[in-house]
């Protein structure tokens, strides 16, 4: 399976939809994951609060040592990209995570937003 964790996006072909952390959390727990592909903010609710963002699954994947093949980073939050791309390749690099997750700090895919 390959994840698209983001809440505006268009969800890309190929891919199966998380709009929440919670949402990419349960389908890491459900299916074996080939490609990650991340966006940082991810709303607020419905009285104006911040959702956990992307950054938030980051640590999460992070201290419980999920595993993707590939993970990209598709948001447009420059500050967010950085923090999620260091932190990933930090966690890596001490054996958090899998040393063979590929991680790239740019999006696999279009990003594209209709509305719908």
């Amino acid at each position: 399976m390959n994840i698209y964790l983001d809440d505006l996006r268009d969800c890309p072909e190929g891919f199966t939809i998380a709009r929440t952390m919670d949402e990419a959390i349960t389908l890491f727990e459900q299916h074996e994951v080939d490609i990650l592909s991340l966006d940082h903010d991810l709303g607020e609710d419905n009285e104006g609060n911040l959702l956990p963002d992307g950054y938030d699954f980051v640590k999460y994947f992070c201290e419980n040592g999920l595993m993707a093949k590939k993970i990209y980073i598709h948001t447009d939050n420059g500050v967010g990209r950085a923090n999620m791309y260091e932190t990933l390749k930090g966690a890596q690099k001490r054996g958090f995570i899998h040393p063979d997750i590929e991680i790239f700090h740019y999006s696999i895919t279009v990003n594209r937003y209709t509305g719908e």
